[in-house]
């Protein structure tokens, strides 16, 4: 049976209301990548992966990597842009959630959300912590970006949350992005007003290591 959750990611997608998918890796990874103490080629898992923008950067990096969206139209999406960006990527309809059945095996060292887990139902997150939890390898990198202050109900997180369903892990930062950065996150051919972002929502970055 197909969900309604499932719906509104396919109609989001196919219609090109989706502001997020700027067809660029999210800030946060480069950084973790190629920052002075950049993380070394493993095993990747993108959740909610879209249209591929993080997975086909890190595979273009010499990462090993999977990715897993809702949106089935996403995933082809991801597929093709991956083939003519010459990578190898492994990118599978599903529900984070319920990364058992995928069959996408475990030990990956590097765990990417780029707001994903923030719009996952609050009845879910628990098992969203679990399953990411299954999968990580001993010291694993969880880079989650995400909503805090939302005006929409159900949706956004806070450090306090990542403390309490990560039990798994240790909380390494948390960090607000300023306004300004949230351009580079978003699809600049879409209106964005900053004073009405400020006031509405905030995005904040989190990094959790697994224990």
């Amino acid at each position: 049976m197909i969900s309604v959750r499932r719906l509104l990611w396919e109609a989001g997608y196919r219609l090109g209301i989706a502001p997020w998918d700027t067809g660029r890796p999210i800030p946060m990874l480069v950084d973790a990548v190629e920052g002075p103490d950049g993380l070394r080629p493993g095993r990747a898992l993108d959740l909610g992966c879209g249209t591929g923008r993080n997975a086909i950067y890190l595979a273009g990096r010499g990462w090993d990597v999977c990715g897993v969206d809702l949106s089935g139209h996403a995933v082809a999406v991801g597929l093709r842009r991956a083939a003519a960006a010459g990578v190898s990527v492994r990118l599978v309809q599903g529900d984070v959630t319920r990364l058992e059945d995928m069959d996408l095996g475990a030990g990956f060292t590097l765990l990417v959300d780029s707001g994903c887990y923030h719009v996952v139902p609050t009845g879910r997150r628990g098992a969203y912590a679990a399953a990411v939890t299954q999968v990580a390898a001993p010291g694993a990198c969880l880079l989650l970006y995400g909503v805090g202050r939302a005006p929409f109900p159900g949706v956004g997180t806070s450090a306090a949350e990542m403390r309490r369903r990560f039990t798994g892990w240790r909380l390494v930062s948390a960090e607000q992005i300023p306004a300004t950065e949230l351009r580079r996150y978003i699809d600049t051919r879409w209106p964005f007003d900053l004073a009405l972002a400020q006031r509405w929502f905030d995005a904040w970055r989190y990094r959790l290591e697994r224990v």
